[in-house]
């Protein structure tokens, strides 16, 4: 069996990569995300969001994605998904809300899909 070559720079259609640049581009975003590991963090940010972005130096596209409260768009500002989850949390979103952005289902569609794959 030959083993098909993937070339790992090549955009996979509908998703953004996390490579070096992306990481570079979203760093703000990221290091205010991991600060939400604290609850104080989480606090600070519910009560003046805002200030929060300022805080870390977010810029506007990610700073709109953070009030659309849109993971996807996230993303595609450099968010890590590890560090974009402790976002999501402050707000009850669970990995299956944030499956539901990607695929662009409802929650109940995207868990029965989830189900379906299960059988």
């Amino acid at each position: 069996m030959e083993i098909e070559e993937f070339d790992h720079h090549s955009p996979i259609e509908g998703t953004t990569l996390f490579d070096g640049e992306m990481a570079m581009i979203g760093y703000a975003l990221n290091k205010m995300c991991y600060t939400f590991n604290g609850a104080a963090a989480r606090e600070a940010y519910l009560a003046d969001p805002e200030a929060y972005f300022e805080k870390f130096g977010l810029n506007e596209a990610q700073k709109q994605a953070c009030r659309n409260k849109n993971v996807l768009e996230m993303i595609a500002a450099g968010g890590n998904i590890y560090y974009l989850a402790k976002f999501a949390g402050i707000f009850k979103m669970n990995m299956q809300d944030i499956g539901a952005q990607q695929t662009g289902t409802t929650v109940e569609e995207f868990k029965e899909k989830l189900r379906k794959a299960g059988e």
